[in-house]
């Protein structure tokens, strides 16, 4: 899933992160995805813009799909990230520009890198299950690995981490001796964390990362009650997490080094300046268009037309720090 907005913000980012915990509830936005899908954006808001290289964090559902197409997003181009697809409910149809063709379900990773450019488009089958929900997370490639060749990784196969009243299962990056095999570019980790109702368990956490943790279901204390939905950003310099549930609960755990470079998010880009953003849409638009090369490639299979880029703002895009 991708922003498929006609008037993207404009999300600059990048900087310092401060060295201390903190409790920061950060507010959510609702989004339109192509008429089909509503969202709940955490990631960016305003004044913060990353957790380590996490820079996008939507949450959708549960919704009620039984008697609607589901998600449906036509074929659109990245830059410079990752795109990481986590189902909690129901399944999505992955197609990308390198011919990868995927069912998607609940507890399988979906790890596609963008690099210097790839095209994708994510629906529902038909039929589909009644029940969508899941997250949608990108992760900023550093400047070492943004212009390299794309790939798409699918592990259904992934590790988990048990504990009394715990099931924690390691999406990228490292828990408790558990390693993800996915593949990342900058010190991270992301985990689906299940809480049984009564369950009181403390996570290790690595001090030098930046932690943020996602309520998807539920109402856990995290150093107090999180409502479903709600993004809680703790800070840096924590060894460890408690987590208390008085019912059920489940929340994805976000974290990493706190990304050094300054980078400037538009529409499905992450670049470095403004004139990087302006040339990659107007090399999607040409290649829609018939008129350019084929920088981001086709996506077979899709029933129906790519997605058009929005026109660029008016205002100039410049990299700045985290916050404002």
């Amino acid at each position: 899933m991708s922003d498929t907005s006609t008037r993207p913000v404009v999300e600059i980012c990048g900087g310092e992160a401060g060295a201390e915990p903190v409790r920061e509830l950060l507010p959510a936005r609702t989004v339109e995805l192509g008429g089909s899908t509503r969202v709940r954006r955490l990631l960016p808001t305003l004044g913060r813009r990353m957790v380590g290289a996490w820079c996008f964090v939507d949450h959708y559902g549960p919704d009620d799909v039984a008697a609607a197409p589901g998600m449906q997003v036509p074929p659109h181009p990245h830059i410079g990230l990752q795109t990481v697809s986590w189902l909690l409910e129901g399944t999505v149809h992955h197609r990308d520009s390198l011919g990868s063709d995927r069912l998607i379900e609940p507890g399988e990773l979906a790890l596609m890198t963008a690099g210097r450019g790839i095209a994708h488009a994510e629906q529902s089958p038909d039929p589909h299950a009644p029940v969508l929900h899941g997250a949608q997370l990108w992760v900023a490639l550093p400047d070492g690995a943004r212009a390299g060749d794309p790939r798409f990784e699918f592990h259904a196969d992934l590790p988990v981490v048990t504990g009394r009243g715990l099931r924690a299962t390691v999406l990228l990056g490292e828990l408790a001796e558990a390693v993800s095999p996915g593949r990342v570019h900058t010190p991270l980790v992301g985990v689906d964390v299940e809480l049984d109702a009564g369950a009181d368990v403390v996570l290790p956490l690595e001090p030098d990362f930046e932690h943020a943790v996602l309520t998807v279901s539920g109402a856990p204390d995290v150093d107090g009650v999180l409502e479903p939905g709600s993004l809680c950003y703790l800070g840096c310099g924590r060894s460890q997490l408690r987590l208390r549930a008085g019912s059920g609960s489940r929340l994805l755990l976000l974290g990493g080094v706190p990304f050094g470079e300054e980078i400037v998010m538009w529409w499905n880009f992450v670049g470095r300046s403004g004139d990087e953003v302006r040339a990659a849409r107007e090399a999607w638009q040409a290649e829609i268009g018939g008129t350019g090369p084929a920088r981001y490639g086709a996506v077979t299979g899709y029933d129906g037309a790519p997605l058009a880029a929005p026109a660029m703002p008016p205002v100039p895009l410049r990299p700045r720090g985290r916050t404002r």
